[in-house]
């Protein structure tokens, strides 16, 4: 077992609504991230995986709130630490977040070296430009993006460009997490292939340490993370390895969203697609049993009657129902 650089334990995270209700986003997530290993979360828009990489982040403001347990990274517990300390000694060194819509995260009048510039500065304000500049240069040369880019605009780039330099601007100061959110939606298949390349590299070469690839497309993850979990109105519903979750998921879930997905893979071609009835829960309300129940064909009255704990298996995979690990094997989501 490697390092862990990345442990979360029973988060919770929750938005207050004008109304002051209680909306349970992120409702007890736990899991680990070892060095060198890169973590994949799937699921429906909606089940809190952009709210899950912002709590990570520390990013409570509006009406998102921390609601318990921990974030450690490195060892270190962020959480409970002030906003200000995060964002000087935790954010882009420990840290760092690639955010959705990261395309429209560059301000349109300043340069790219500025952006650069801004952040070094941030941690170390003696640094001069001169330095910054070699820094930017050695870095973007690595990461494959021309040296003429820390010049230009982002009106300037294209699309597949922008989202490039956002990751590049972002992991400049080699942080030991980095948190992916959708990083290669709204990009053309070529340019998602090398932002995926990109991320790649960067973990491999060692400029990060790990990393968590937020997606809605599950069969993205299996080309990009070692592991999958399956995130469901804010719960985890099921873990394994990538090639566990996509090939053989487990949790009813799961199968309806490889189900709901076409697959490029050898033997798929004949296999007819299938969709998931209903709606995710009302998380004010969330159900007092399975919440994914009233979706579930295989759904029986015991399962609205109490909370599901996650059940472990061939040592490191997990699923949370109440059906038994053979039955659930059987079942085929048509």
């Amino acid at each position: 077992m490697g390092k862990v650089m990345l442990e979360v334990k029973d988060l919770k995270a929750k938005y207050v609504t004008k109304y002051s209700e209680d909306l349970h986003a992120v409702d007890g997530v736990s899991f680990k991230i070892e060095e060198g290993k890169s973590l994949g979360i799937a699921g429906e828009s909606g089940c809190g995986k952009s709210t899950l990489a912002l709590s990570l982040m520390g990013y409570y403001f509006g009406q998102l709130r921390y609601d318990g347990g921990s974030i450690i990274v490195d060892g270190k517990t962020i959480t409970g630490m002030q906003p200000d300390d995060v964002r000087k000694n935790i954010l882009g060194t420990d840290l760092a977040y690639i955010p959705q819509a990261a395309m429209n995260a560059l301000n349109p009048t300043m340069k790219i070296i500025r952006f650069i510039e801004d952040v070094i500065h941030a941690h170390d304000p003696k640094k001069s430009k001169n330095e910054i500049y070699e820094m930017a240069r050695e870095r973007f040369s690595v990461l494959n993006l021309p040296e003429e880019v820390l010049q230009k605009y982002a009106v300037e780039l294209s699309g597949g460009m922008k989202q490039r330099t956002v990751i590049a601007i972002s992991t400049i100061l080699s942080p030991k997490v980095l948190i992916a959110d959708e990083p290669s939606s709204a990009l053309d298949v070529t340019s998602q292939k090398i932002v995926i390349k990109m991320l790649h590299d960067l973990l491999h070469k060692g400029i990060i340490k790990c990393m968590l690839f937020i997606t809605h497309e599950l069969p993205l993850l299996y080309n990009v993370t070692d592991d999958i979990m399956i995130m469901y109105a804010g719960q985890i519903v099921e873990s394994g390895s990538a090639k566990e979750v996509v090939f053989d998921p487990v949790h009813p879930y799961s199968k309806g969203l490889m189900g709901s997905i076409i697959v490029p893979e050898k033997g798929t071609r004949d296999v007819k697609l299938t969709a998931i009835p209903g709606t995710p829960p009302n998380l004010k309300h969330p159900p007092q049993g399975c919440r994914f129940a009233d979706r579930c064909r295989w759904a029986e009255p015991q399962c609205t009657m109490s909370a599901i704990p996650l059940i472990t298996f061939d040592d490191d995979r997990q699923y949370r129902c109440r059906l038994d690990l053979e039955t659930l094997k059987e079942l085929k989501f048509k």
